[in-house]
């Protein structure tokens, strides 16, 4: 896996979202390493092969979206938001640093949870009061 200068990489990216409950991992699109839960996809990472620049995708709110799309190094995502999907892509730690990422990535992961059956929420204990 490449690493891109100090922001996360493959490497980083692959542990934060393994760390998160019931998470599985694939690697597919050309390449690109993708984050489900229950099956359903909470974050993608791949790369720009013209500088090696870790772009991740994550599912977000209309109105983070709204925000993010703005914002120097952020776009919509490629493919989903043109399906209408509320997707954002970071392409750069321009403006949204790795700590930040990581909180919209744990969002992204919480959105998809919360959007599976709720069967399948009770059985992995996903989205449960205290």
């Amino acid at each position: 896996m490449r690493e891109a200068g100090n922001s996360m990489n493959g490497e980083t990216y692959n542990a934060f979202c393994r760390s998160l409950p019931h998470t599985s991992h694939v690697v597919q699109w050309g390449g690109a390493h993708v984050w489900k839960v229950a099956g359903k996809v909470f974050a993608i990472g791949g790369w720009n092969d013209a500088d090696e620049q870790m772009f991740v995708t994550f599912k977000c709110s209309q109105m983070i979206c709204d925000m993010l799309k703005e914002m120097p190094g952020c776009r919509p995502a490629p493919y989903l938001a043109s399906r209408g999907m509320k997707w954002i892509q970071r392409t750069s730690p321009e403006t949204m640093d790795d700590g930040a990422l990581r909180e919209y990535l744990k969002e992204s992961y919480r959105l998809v949870a919360l959007g599976l059956p709720k069967k399948v929420q009770r059985e992995l204990g996903l989205n449960q009061a205290p």
